[in-house]
């Protein structure tokens, strides 16, 4: 008996190792396929959570979004809950829990609409509306909606807005004319029409009647643009009152980032009240307390600046008192809610190369993490339960449920388990090292998929966007450090100085100085991560960035044309001053480089990449999206011309339909495709070198 025990044994632990010995690299084909977890919704009472699922058409070349629902104890597999022939997104519960509301196209625009969930049934539209349904929100009542919806100012229907772009479309004329800025946005020009916020009364059997416009007055896009959200708005717990977000400066909405809390009643005619009139910066993210005594919100300090610190801030309506929930918790907060009992909001934030959910006493400030190491990538919570979808750079989102206290953490979903199962990732570890002033930086290493020690491997060293933001331990859809492990490199990045996640002042300290720590950072990140990992190749090494990582790459080619023996470009920066004259949101290089270009010109030549191309050597591929309005095409074809009348070895990848992110599936395909030919033309990673 003992020797078919260990027969047995020996046969599992063989069958095991064929397994890991079969598993065959991760791969941008895999990226592609690989279904998406977001936007959790737990029920009223706790019990379950819905969410989206964004699952890949590849016939379609698009995204297809279904939503599904899950048991909160996790004892039972997710079920999916509208069909799969149409998209369906932005789930959110019926007050009693008997239904669902959710936007679907599946009748042509995006409408509301309502699955019960209390007995079988299909889903019917909500709404009918002759224009797209942009976001919603459902009364505490379940009597109203709040709908977002795309009109013309002037107009006093919605069928008003829908004849005049249909009389638009039927002109042969195509001229838009402008009197003021802001012409354009992220990818898209502008028609003339705003976000505008309505109510929709609903009848005895679900049906929304007529919208009424609550945000009369207000010449500005309510959910913001181009991000923003029906998080953005809040009903007070009775349904009396909504409050929203809004950024009402037209003549100045380019570079202002003054954004404001406005309460209108949710009956009646009034007028929309200001509530925050005294702070010139953001204001966003309005949450009611369950007895609807308090407002939170964030808020940020510095007018004209994106990335300063979000401060919870807590308005007692009764006295009109308001005050900072935590002041002393150096992280800027993102998304809001209260626990049901009101003594504890929820948000999350960039922490040391995570995004953590924390809990953050009312009363005392204290701040306590939910979630291990990983990225959260959206929270729900509900009666004695919080559940967070969270990723890590070896595994994309699933939703995780933990009770409110924080304990008792258990994973709901598994999806995308078969494909996850017949791939290997490579292994990845966090290092820090002294960087620029002797502070401490953070930076991140990940193997090769099929790593051997002993071994050498090429590196691609990659530099993240933002500037201020962070590239850690998340999953992420467009730069997934795994697509280059796959194909054989080892990978580096660095948190430098500006990154967020380790105190406001280190993110302000990349404010006029662009090129200045953050380039030291990089070369100290890299001469630890040489010293650390000998299994890095210092000889053959690329850098690859996009946005202000492709800044970046342009002024490592003139700042340090000796690092590297290739080079990446994606949307990147070539000249600040024509960056500044041809960008939409100027509010960001007027603060990053300390003005406008034509009061500060010394900001903006200070760390200027266009200065240093005479002494640029370094082969580079140079990417580009037509629809990119944040860095403009021109950008990009500046530094392909400058590289190619120098005579240096580089190529153009251009795409007519994309913006600052390649978002379709057979595009995405093809960057990686053609990036990783760049690589392997001048760092090889085809065999390892002991």
């Amino acid at each position: 008996m003992l020797i078919i025990m260990r027969i047995l044994v020996l046969a599992g632990l063989l069958a095991m190792a064929a397994t890991v010995a079969a598993a065959r690299p991760f791969d941008v084909e895999d990226l592609v396929r690989l279904a998406r977890v977001s936007d959790p919704q737990v029920a009223p009472d706790g019990r379950a959570v819905v969410y989206v699922l964004r699952e890949t058409d590849i016939e379609g070349n698009r995204g297809l979004n279904g939503i599904w629902l899950a048991r909160t104890d996790g004892a039972a597999e997710p079920v999916r809950l509208t069909a799969p022939t149409a998209s369906a997104w932005h789930p959110r519960w019926a007050p009693d829990g008997s239904a669902l509301y959710f936007l679907s196209t599946r009748n042509g625009s995006a409408q509301v609409w309502r699955l019960p969930l209390a007995q079988p049934g299909e889903a019917r539209p909500v709404t009918g509306y002759p224009l797209a349904v942009n976001a919603f929100a459902v009364s505490p009542a379940g009597d109203q909606l709040a709908l977002g919806i795309d009109v013309f100012l002037d107009c006093d229907s919605l069928a008003c807005t829908r004849e005049r772009l249909d009389e638009r479309a039927a002109d042969p004329a195509t001229g838009a004319v402008f009197d003021r800025t802001f012409v354009r946005h992220w990818d898209s020009w502008k028609d003339g029409r705003r976000g505008q916020l309505f109510l929709a009364e609903l009848d005895a059997d679900g049906q929304a009647g007529a919208p009424r416009r609550v945000s009369v007055g207000l010449d500005a896009d309510i959910p913001t643009r181009p991000f923003g959200s029906a998080g953005e708005w809040a009903f007070s717990p009775e349904g009396d009152d909504l409050v929203f977000v809004a950024r009402v400066e037209p003549a100045g909405e380019p570079w202002s980032t003054n954004t404001d809390l406005y309460r209108v009643a949710t009956r009646g005619e009034a007028q929309p009240e200001n509530l925050t009139p005294d702070n010139p910066a953001y204001d966003n993210s309005p949450v009611f307390s369950p007895d609807g005594r308090y407002l939170a919100w964030l808020a940020m300090s510095r007018p004209g600046f994106e990335a300063d610190r979000n401060r919870i801030l807590l308005r007692d309506l009764r006295s009109g008192a308001t005050r900072e929930v935590a002041p002393d918790w150096d992280r800027s907060a993102h998304g809001l809610a209260f626990s049901p009992d009101g003594r504890r909001l929820y948000t999350w934030a960039d922490d040391l190369g995570h995004r953590r959910l924390f809990g953050v006493d009312v009363r005392s400030g204290r701040v306590d993490a939910l979630s291990g190491d990983g990225s959260v990538a959206g929270f729900g919570i509900g009666p004695g339960v919080a559940v967070f979808a969270r990723q890590h750079l070896a595994s994309p989102a699933q939703l995780f449920a933990v009770d409110l206290r924080g304990r008792g953490e258990r994973q709901l979903t598994g999806h995308n388990g078969a494909l996850l199962e017949e791939v290997a990732f490579g292994a990845y570890e966090q290092f820090s090292f002294p960087g620029a002033g002797g502070r401490t930086v953070y930076g991140w290493v990940v193997k090769p998929a099929a790593f051997e020690p002993g071994q050498r491997y090429p590196v691609a060293f990659i530099v993240h966007g933002g500037p201020q933001g962070s590239m850690g331990n998340s999953f992420h859809y467009r730069w997934n450090p795994q697509t280059y492990a796959g194909k054989g490199y080892a990978v580096v990045f660095i948190d430098f100085h500006g990154s967020t996640g380790y105190g406001q002042d280190f993110t302000d300290s990349i404010t006029g100085d662009w090129g200045g720590k953050p380039l030291e950072d990089l070369r100290l990140g890299w001469s630890a991560a040489l010293e650390r990992y000998d299994f890095l190749d210092g000889e053959r090494a690329c850098a690859l960035g996009a946005s202000y990582g492709g800044y970046m790459i342009n002024w490592i080619a003139g700042a340090w044309a000796d690092g590297f023996d290739c080079l990446v470009n994606h949307s990147g920066i070539f000249d600040n001053r024509s960056m500044y004259y041809s960008t939409e949101e100027l509010w960001f290089p007027e603060w990053e480089m300390g003005g406008p270009q034509f009061v500060a010109p010394q900001g903006f030549e200070r760390h200027n990449p266009v200065n240093l191309v005479a002494g640029w050597e370094t082969p580079m591929l140079v990417i580009h999206g037509a629809l990119d309005f944040r860095v403009p095409l021109e950008q990009g074809l500046a530094t392909f011309n400058a590289l190619q009348r120098r005579g240096i070895p580089s190529r153009f990848l251009y795409f007519p339909d994309e913006n600052h992110w390649i978002l379709k599936p057979a595009n995405s395909v093809q960057w990686h495709r053609v990036v990783e030919d760049w690589l392997d033309r001048w760092i090889g990673a085809g065999a390892a070198q002991d």
